[in-house]
């Protein structure tokens, strides 16, 4: 008179779940992590710029000079880490470079270091100089593929 009615999930059921979701993240995970690559470069990409209006505001105030405003005492730019807002882990260290005499205080690069989490980022270190001329390190990628 009564049924037995067994409801649930068979465990080949579960293991075709289980393996279709594996095989979906092991196509999401690359792509989110090229993507929080972009995003964090791009941040970094606007502090180097926020740093290199910072250069020319000090370039003005102190005589046609340029000067290291993030070793300075008290630095005049904070803080030299990307991102600037403090959020999350750091992931680029920002430098100041000047050259030598007969160069010094007319010219700078800025150079934004890869750390943490971007250390494989396939650009590498983003450089920018007084002209606004934008450059990164690694062989093989473009200027334009690194700064957008």
């Amino acid at each position: 008179m009564f049924r037995n009615i067994q409801r649930g999930f068979t465990l080949t059921e579960l293991m075709i779940v289980v393996a279709i979701i594996s095989i979906l993240a092991a196509f999401a995970y690359p792509t989110y992590t090229s993507y929080m690559q972009k995003v964090r470069r791009s941040d970094c990409e606007a502090a180097l710029l926020q740093l290199a209006s910072a250069m020319e505001r000090d370039f003005s105030r102190n005589g046609n000079a340029y000067q290291d405003i993030l070793t300075t005492v008290p630095p005049r730019f904070t803080p030299s880490t990307c991102p600037i807002d403090g959020g999350g882990a750091d992931t680029y260290n920002l430098t100041v470079t000047i050259p030598a005499p007969p160069l010094a205080q007319s010219t700078y690069t800025l150079t934004a270091t890869a750390a943490g989490p971007q250390v494989d980022d396939p650009c590498g270190n983003l450089t920018l100089n007084n002209l606004l001329q934008k450059g990164q390190s690694v062989a093989g990628k473009t200027v334009a593929e690194c700064w957008r």
